[in-house]
């Protein structure tokens, strides 16, 4: 089985890619949003700039452009955002897999097939399920219609069923029998592979108290067992969204407080410390009180790339504390390497 975490196209994400282990290499399906900003061109630039210094050899990266305009990105070239990063990936020596959607406009298909054509990867077809943005499941002649544009075979495509945010029980309940609708309706395709993904990471991080760790339920976690436990098919990859909520969010204004999204299995153990030091020393603090906690891993800093950096912290080794962009990076580090651990291991029970 393997592991499919959707990750925000940004500077933390991919530094925690590119500090993966082999064994998390071996076992994850990355895909990757592209995170929308003003200016369209440099955005897909940045990307793929990140992508080129941090993406592992050999590692085949999904790309999703679903959120972003689709338009020409240069005044005068056809293409739109998804051939354009096909196109500088390829340049790039990266191999790309495009995602997709049923509701994609045509031009938008072309594109996907165009891509495809040229990086001989097939791609993903990302089918969502949530309350709140669900998506229409097609017929037969609907799919054909579908294949034939994107000039692919199912074979060749792995199907992604997005849940979306689950944020309770109640929640994941009414999410768990329509992913398994969903699945029923989809299975009459032979796909190259199937994941279930979901989110269970709050929104942000107001309203949690300060100088201590607060539990999270992965609710993601147990949506995918369920459906595993209920779907009589193969079993789904697991997929989540690291340690981000699932949907786009506003670009956030400010600094934030010192803070880390620990992953412990089943849970996250999320500290948030108060600013009451120069610059973001207080992660020093909150370093400190992590790798003295029960949450700290028995394999210590050897667990991931983060936890060694979040050991250099507890021990004053760091001349700098690091920010946002550091935190996100050793968090997501350290969640690829619980959760492919997990999964290689025991699971989800």
């Amino acid at each position: 089985m393997a592991y499919v975490p959707i990750l925000k196209g940004k500077a933390g994400e991919f530094l925690a890619l590119g500090h993966a282990s082999q064994e998390v290499q071996d076992q994850i399906r990355p895909v990757m949003e592209i995170v929308p900003d003003f200016d369209l061109r440099d955005l897909l630039e940045t990307f793929c700039d990140h992508a080129m210094e941090h993406v592992p050899n050999g590692m085949v990266l999904t790309v999703d452009c679903g959120a972003l305009p689709f338009v020409r990105v240069l005044e005068g070239d056809a293409g739109g955002p998804l051939l354009r990063v096909g196109e500088s990936l390829m340049q790039r020596g990266i191999a790309m897999r495009p995602v997709f959607r049923c509701s994609d406009p045509h031009d938008a298909l072309a594109e996907v097939a165009g891509v495809a054509a040229a990086h001989h990867q097939g791609a993903c077809l990302r089918f969502a399920t949530a309350a709140d943005l669900s998506d229409v499941t097609p017929d037969n002649r609907q799919m054909r219609d579908l294949f034939r544009t994107i000039r692919l075979a199912p074979e060749e495509i792995d199907l992604l069923v997005d849940a979306g945010p689950v944020g309770s029980a109640r929640t994941r309940e009414s999410l768990v029998e329509r992913v398994i609708d969903v699945l029923n309706g989809l299975s009459r395709w032979p796909w190259r592979a199937i994941c279930v993904a979901a989110g269970a990471f709050p929104v942000n991080l107001r309203g949690f108290p300060r100088g201590v760790a607060t539990a999270v339920v992965r609710e993601d976690a147990s949506l995918w067992r369920e459906v595993a436990e209920r779907w009589p098919g193969p079993q789904p990859d697991f997929g989540d969204f690291g340690v981000t909520y699932p949907r786009m969010l506003p670009k956030s204004r400010g600094t934030p407080d010192p803070n880390m999204r620990y992953t412990t299995g089943t849970e996250w153990q999320v500290f948030v410390y108060p600013r009451l030091r120069t610059g973001n020393d207080d992660f020093f603090i909150l370093s400190h009180d992590l790798v003295n906690s029960s949450h700290w891993p028995a394999t210590g800093a050897a667990t991931s790339w983060g936890d060694e950096r979040l050991a250099e912290c507890a021990q004053l080794k760091r001349r700098k504390a690091g920010g946002g962009k550091e935190w996100r990076a050793w968090g997501t580090s350290h969640h690829l390497a619980v959760v492919t651990t997990q999964l290689a291991t025991t699971g989800w029970s």
